[in-house]
């Protein structure tokens, strides 16, 4: 018989033998099960003290790692007041080891709440990652009047993906992409791995099986939930899916693209140089959804009618005279050409092995490329857009003040340690339209890392839903392939099965994870939870403003709708509109 053991959190109890041996044979079930509904948890809690030291076998993750151990464990007291109130939880720290000793280790960390609700929420990364998602924060958009999930009794968790990133560079450094088990753990597998290990800890830690776990993630963390829920359906019961870098490889070769024409003489362009564009075009644009209130809701209509070559701005032309540089006062024809080869598919001459052919263009006019502004939002959106430095070779650094355009770097990185695994391989010599000899190679790293698959029918049927959003201005990841990818869920799967189980907003003035035009909250987790939980699909959605109009709000339009103005009403409140067609 087991004897039991102390479940308070301060006794420094070890797990006994025969306990140990209870808790291997509980998580071998669980990983052989492959989800939460066959897994089953041992018979005795454990405390949050008795966690630290903690082995999860090999034979319990269902991608092949070395097993995994928990390095610390340690109670954390209630904290803060009102919505930003989070109560005591036990934060676990671990590796998850991998196969191939040249690796690093997955590191991770679960949040394990005094008052646990039973479910779980998995966090996804950013970039190429390289730092924990620490699962203390928000989902992504969410709104800070509304408890974390955390607070909410959630257990929640996240990894950096299976390397650890140089702490200057962060979410670019891409050195880890010369490393086969450390690229294909960034591509995928760190999810799977990492999702077995927390699961079969919080099962440890509470005696009781988890009911729900829900995946949340942005741009990486995007690309991340989709493929949680595409390959893994049976782990997850609902995501939420923000600015998804779904086809990641096919998205480098578009910033490839860019950065080339960038980096010809003269194209880049000075931050004043980008708010004339944003200027002329919100003067062109801003009324096409019924009023001039600072945001371009009305995109497909901008996309169409906007020409830089022809624009004015306060009367004057916004193309410099005879198309040479003039100065702040105007863009040359070379630095238009930059934004247009921004604003237009890359096509490739080859076929990927996801299948893909090309990359959209971005949603350019109307877009804050990083333009002077005090707001303490932009230093992020000229960090995840253009930067301070004109691409070069080799690659302008990236410093605490400074940094070439975020996709440049992105680019230049996974030309040197993914592609050519030469790290001084000059990135803008490869045309990624016509990459020769590199062809090959291209095409097999897209295989692993753009998860394009379009039938979710595993994960719907089980009951699964998504909540997808992306704003109208990312200049990081383009709203034109979160919509390329809708429309062929729509064509794998039927329309009216895709709403059953997803719905997909588009956020006006949004740009990628911050704004300063409209800064987006949203709160998608009780959404969510409703319609998994509650069988309430998502009613008519608000979105709020914290940083343009702090306080301001417009309806969360379903694609392809977009907020117009109704003729009447407070231009700042969402009622004043009404969900157009384009």
């Amino acid at each position: 018989m087991i004897k039991s053991i102390p479940t308070h959190f301060g006794s420094p109890a070890r797990p006994s033998t025969a306990l140990s041996a209870a808790i291997a044979a509980a998580l071998l079930v669980a990983g052989c099960g492959g989800g939460n509904d066959s897994s089953r948890p041992p018979a005795v809690a454990l405390s949050c003290a008795e966690l630290n030291g903690m082995t999860v076998p090999a034979s319990a993750i269902g991608l092949t790692t070395t097993g995994a151990v928990v390095t610390s464990s340690a109670v954390v007291p209630a904290a803060g007041t009102g919505n930003a109130a989070v109560g005591e939880y036990c934060k676990v720290l671990g590796d998850i080891k991998p196969a191939d000793p040249t690796a690093q280790s997955i590191k991770f960390q679960l949040n394990l709440p005094t008052a646990w609700n039973r479910k779980a929420v998995m966090f996804g990364g950013g970039g190429y990652n390289g730092t924990i998602a620490t699962g203390v924060g928000n989902v992504p958009a969410g709104p800070a009047d509304k408890p974390t999930p955390l607070a909410r009794g959630y257990a929640t968790f996240g990894s950096d993906s299976g390397h650890q990133a140089n702490p200057l560079t962060t979410s670019r450094d891409g050195s880890f992409g010369a490393n086969d088990e450390m690229l294909r753990n960034f591509s995928a597998d760190a999810i799977k791995k990492t999702r077995d290990v927390a699961i079969a800890l919080t099962q440890m830690r509470y005696a009781d099986k988890v009911q729900r776990t829900y995946f949340a993630g942005g741009s990486t963390g995007g690309r991340e939930a989709l493929i949680a829920v595409t390959r893994w359906p049976d782990d997850y019961n609902g995501a939420i899916v923000l600015y998804p870098a779904w086809n990641a490889a096919a998205l480098d070769l578009q910033f490839g693209r860019i950065t080339r024409a960038l980096a010809q003489p003269n194209a880049y362009p000075n931050r004043a140089k980008r708010k004339l564009l944003l200027d002329a075009s919100l003067a062109a644009c801003d009324t096409l959804d019924g009023v001039a209130d600072g945001v371009i809701s009305n995109v497909r209509a901008c996309n169409a009618s906007f020409n830089p070559r022809t624009a004015l701005l306060n009367g004057a032309p916004l193309r410099c005279p005879s198309g040479q540089d003039a100065g702040d006062s105007c863009l040359s024809d070379a630095q238009i050409v930059g934004f247009e080869v921004t604003n237009t598919p890359l096509t490739l001459n080859y076929r990927l092995a996801s299948g893909e052919t090309t990359y959209p263009g971005f949603n350019t006019w109307g877009t804050d490329f990083g333009v002077p502004g005090t707001s303490p939002l932009q230093p992020t959106v000229l960090t995840l857009s253009l930067g301070t430095e004109q691409p070069a070779n080799p690659m302008p650094a990236v410093t605490a003040t400074t940094s070439p355009p975020y996709g440049s770097t992105f680019w230049d990185q996974w030309v040197k340690f993914f592609v050519t695994r030469n790290p001084n391989a000059n990135s803008l010599a490869l045309d990624p339209q016509n990459p020769g000899a590199l062809q090959d190679r291209i095409v097999a790293l897209t295989a692993l890392q753009d998860s394009n698959g379009t039938d979710l029918s595993a994960f719907s049927a089980k009951g699964g839903r998504i909540l997808m959003a992306h704003g109208s201005h990312d200049a990081l990841v383009s709203t034109r392939a979160t919509e390329q990818y809708l429309e062929r869920l729509r064509g794998t799967m039927g329309t009216a099965k895709l709403d059953g189980f997803l719905r997909y907003y588009e956020i006006p003035g949004y740009g990628h994870a911050a704004s300063s035009v409209f800064n987006a909250a949203w709160d998608s987790l009780t959404t969510l939870e409703n319609w998994v939980e509650r069988g309430v699909a998502p009613p008519d959605q608000i979105v709020a403003d914290t940083a343009g109009v702090p306080g301001r709000t417009r309806p969360l339009c379903v694609y392809p709708g977009y907020p117009r103005y109704a003729g009447t009403g407070d231009v700042n409140v969402a009622a004043s509109y009404t969900c157009a067609a384009p």
